[in-house]
């Protein structure tokens, strides 16, 4: 069975809002290999419009400010792209993208089930939704050395219907002072 895999960068506060954190090279080469690890990306409208067309503007150009951008843009571009139904979004021009609109928890298990690689999701909306419904296997978080001090807080409005227990597999120390973690659900 497929692996549901959500990656996300926090403050050391909690902020997940992508404009109070710091994205660098260390960072972008380890959500490159996540990437590289999975062969579906799943999301909902607000993280879609975040990341497309811009990602796949940087790899056609190249335009990224470093390498490690550009391998990113790579990795997100070279995948397919599931967008969660929303009211406001009704179709998507980027190809190799497509919608799902029906039950979500039902539409994520049967896309577990199929052949492939990892399925991985990021964002706060539809992540949020998937762990409330104990969908997540893995976790990969990257909390990064900044207080933001306000913005949205990761899983502040999430109802859980059960609490999991996590497993703590890898820790990686960035020079920047970053720190990923790798969870597991038991």
């Amino acid at each position: 069975m497929r692996k549901l895999i959500f990656g996300i960068n926090l403050t050391l506060d909690g902020c997940c809002d992508h404009t109070k954190g710091s994205a660098n090279n260390e960072v972008h080469e380890y959500f490159a290999q996540l990437m590289r690890e999975a062969d579906t990306l799943l999301y909902g409208r607000k993280t879609y419009e975040l990341m497309i067309p811009y990602w796949p503007e940087v790899a056609k150009d190249q335009s990224g400010a470093t390498k490690a951008i550009n391998d990113f843009a790579d990795a997100f571009t070279a995948i397919k792209n599931i967008v969660v139904c929303s009211r406001s979004l009704e179709n998507v021009e980027e190809k190799n993208t497509s919608i799902i609109c029906e039950n979500l928890k039902e539409e994520i298990l049967k896309l577990k089930e199929q052949p492939g690689g990892n399925i991985s999701t990021g964002g706060v909306d539809i992540p949020s939704q998937l762990i409330g419904m104990g969908l997540v296997d893995e976790f990969h978080i990257v909390v990064q050395p900044i207080i933001a001090g306000a913005g949205r807080r990761f899983l502040d409005t999430t109802t859980l219907h059960e609490s999991g227990q996590l497993k703590l597999m890898d820790t990686k120390v960035f020079d920047s002072g970053h720190v990923a973690l790798r969870y597991v659900k038991e």
